[in-house]
């Protein structure tokens, strides 16, 4: 199978799983949000709720639509997702696609940062320990990696936090920017600065998984046929490594790193929390807490979308690096 044909099978593969994906997420989540405790209307009007009559209640549940059987409130709501259109957030006010957009762009400096210093520094230190089995420097990675990978993500930031910024005062207890500072003129540095400790926190905890599924690979390759046979032609040291393990367990490690999508976006929905960092994670926690049906809705969406991207880049990478897969993908 030529190369056009491959990637025009693979990309219309994929296409049709993420149309049957968002399909199901969106019927699981109408119908999460039709049994949900939470009123729509005593969401929108908030703290004035005293003040609105039963009459205006009735007005505004009308005027949404909330009266009508659920299977006509989907069809709506349906509709108008296909058109592009989220509804409007309740919290603040503007269109759902709009504040996704805004909150995504903080985020992303963020999750990308974590998920690259993750990447590289687990798919190291799981080489290094891996290379070095049984020595102390494979026992002090491995010991590091299972306490991580035990440590919840948000007492980690707030040990950070407590060491960084309080004791030391090295860097801002929170937030993206200096308070009272307008966007613009904020510099670059101090934008880092203030990136510095919620990257850190994603990326001392990403790091784990990584590590030590890489040490295991490499464990099984330093076992394997092929290695001892090129131990016996005398090949040693990083030259062995780099032709004989680091090309094997490049592709677990890739698949990995980017299956850790829905892990990288629940880990940075507790970071930003921690530290007052105004992306898209901090938003969900804003939504779930006031009720914001609509943007609940439209980040669940989001969501998926951005995992499946994950996942899907992962297969690409896959179909790149080992062409051989492709007769088994195809």
């Amino acid at each position: 199978m030529n190369n056009f044909a491959f990637w025009s099978r693979f990309i219309a593969g994929r296409a049709a799983r993420l149309a049957v994906l968002l399909v199901a997420v969106s019927v699981f989540l109408f119908w999460l949000v039709c049994h949900s405790p939470i009123d729509p209307v005593q969401a929108y009007v908030g703290a004035d709720m005293l003040r609105v009559s039963p009459e205006q209640r009735e007005l505004i549940a009308a005027r949404w639509g909330l009266n009508d059987p659920p299977p006509v409130r989907f069809a709506r709501w349906a509709a108008a997702l296909l058109q592009g259109d989220l509804g409007t957030s309740l919290i603040f006010r503007r269109p759902v696609a709009e504040v996704i957009r805004e909150r995504f762009l903080a985020s992303l400096a963020l999750m990308g940062t974590a998920w690259l210093i993750s990447g590289l520094l687990g798919f190291a230190l799981g080489v290094w320990a891996g290379y070095r089995r049984g020595s102390a420097v494979d026992r002090a990675i491995k010991w590091y990696c299972l306490t991580l990978a035990a440590t919840p993500a948000f007492w980690l930031g707030l040990l950070l936090m407590m060491v960084f910024s309080v004791w030391l005062q090295l860097t801002p207890i929170g937030l993206a920017a200096p308070p009272g500072q307008l966007a613009a003129q904020v510099t670059l540095g101090e934008r880092l600065h203030h990136l510095l400790l919620p990257a850190l926190t994603l990326s001392i905890v990403g790091v784990a998984n990584i590590a030590l599924h890489t040490r295991q690979k490499l464990l099984e390759v330093m076992e394997s046929d092929y290695w001892l046979f090129a131990l016996a032609r005398g090949e040693r040291g990083f030259a062995l490594l780099r032709r004989h393990g680091l090309r094997n367990i490049a592709l677990p490690a890739i698949s990995l790193q980017f299956a850790q999508f829905s892990e990288l976006f629940g880990g940075s929905i507790l970071a930003e929390q921690i530290f007052s960092y105004p992306g898209l994670g901090q938003a969900t926690v804003q939504a779930g807490l006031r009720g914001d049906v609509p943007l609940l809705l439209g980040i669940a969406l989001f969501s998926a979308l951005f995992v499946y991207a994950g996942n899907l880049a992962a297969d690409i990478l896959y179909a790149l690096v080992d062409p051989r897969l492709k007769a088994v993908r195809a």
